[in-house]
């Protein structure tokens, strides 16, 4: 494939990894907002990262040639996909209690709301 789109070898492997990383954050986004639609806690949100961090070392493995077995890449994988899942859970969280309790909440941010006076 060298040569059909980029010049070099490594240009493939640098849009790999952000397509591969975007894909893996987009993914913990919507799994927060998914866990946050059902009504769940954050409790679900960590097991279910718990996998998709499985996965994301999977992808590094078969298409990097990473360590597929390493606590310490797998630790790293599952503090960001928990951000960006945390992230997606409390803004849906958010959204829900200000629409669905519109009388009692209101939106301070994007993040959060508080009590109406």
């Amino acid at each position: 494939m060298q040569g059909l789109f980029f010049e070099t070898d490594t240009t493939v492997r640098i849009v790999l990894r952000v397509l591969v990383m975007m894909l893996g954050f987009w993914t913990a986004w919507r799994t927060g907002r998914a866990v946050a639609e059902s009504w769940q806690s954050y409790g679900t949100v960590f097991v279910y990262i718990l996998g998709l961090g499985f996965v994301m070392r999977f992808l590094h493995y078969s298409l990097f040639q990473g360590p597929f077995v390493s606590p310490f890449y797998y630790v790293i994988d599952v503090v960001l996909l928990l951000a960006w899942a945390i992230a997606g859970f409390q803004s849906r969280r958010t959204t829900q209690m200000v629409d669905n309790y519109y009388w009692l909440y209101e939106r301070t941010s994007y993040f959060s709301w508080k009590n109406k006076d």
